[in-house]
């Protein structure tokens, strides 16, 4: 079965705003429910993250393969293009914009069922090189996680060990895991627990694309051939596989 494109489009957009929707709303309801903890804040946005991720990915994956974020996109398209799998450039133009907008979307969604401003520009700054090397860790385990798991026929475990991957990251990297440039800029619009402020976000942003080089060339030398599976990333589309080659 062949899914439309606007289908695909709709879905990396909705799925993307739902998850910033659950970073940014269980931030503020963490820093209601806990003012004094920050530990405890962490634990509550960290879990509820991990449980709307892999449920979303359950939702969306059989239509659009529920990536929700440019460097898993970015490294579907580069990996897919020997094979001749995984998205297209245009398809991938697609995901990217959608991915953007959708996040933008879900931190005013937040924003506004926590009776806040629509938009509020955060003033959390969130610099320096240590929080951009856990940004490389958190993104290249990424990478990895996602395409060993296509490679090695498990995709459809994928809701559960993303979800928990990105659970964990938030407590194992100093960045608590942004590890993906849609959500990075979306969470620039709410002043908030999840908040980083806009002059943060480029080199957030550089770090993130540091860490797709390093975990694509990583994955390349564990799996020399993962972009066979690139159809099959984060979960299986239910498209047969192609038999040309896409540009």
């Amino acid at each position: 079965m062949t899914v439309a494109p606007w289908r695909r489009l709709l879905a990396e957009f909705t799925g993307t705003a739902a998850l910033v929707t659950a970073v940014v709303g269980s931030g503020i309801m963490a820093t209601t429910l806990s003012p004094d903890d920050v530990g405890l804040q962490l634990l509550e946005n960290s879990t509820a993250t991990a449980f709307a991720l892999g449920a979303l990915i359950l939702i969306f994956g059989p239509v659009s393969g529920a990536h929700f974020n440019p460097v898993v996109s970015a490294a579907d398209w580069f990996l897919g293009r020997r094979a001749g799998t995984g998205l297209t450039g245009r398809e991938l133009g697609g995901y990217v914009v959608a991915q953007v907008a959708g996040a933008i979307s879900g931190s005013v969604l937040a924003n506004l069922m926590f009776d806040l401003a629509a938009v509020d520009l955060s003033g959390r700054n969130r610099t320096g090189g240590h929080l951009w090397l856990g940004e490389v860790v958190a993104t290249a385990g990424l990478i990895l996680l996602i395409f060993a798991l296509a490679r090695s026929g498990r995709a459809p475990v994928a809701p559960a060990a993303v979800g928990a991957y990105i659970g964990a990251a938030y407590w194992f990297t100093s960045s608590t895991s942004f590890a993906n440039p849609a959500v990075t800029v979306g969470r620039a619009f709410t002043d908030t627990f999840a908040g980083i402020a806009p002059a943060a976000v480029p080199g957030f942003v550089v770090a993130q694309l540091v860490g797709l080089a390093v975990g694509t060339a990583l994955l390349l030398a564990l799996y020399p051939d993962a972009g066979r599976a690139a159809d099959q990333v984060v979960v299986p589309t239910g498209e047969p596989a192609p038999t040309e080659h896409r540009a």
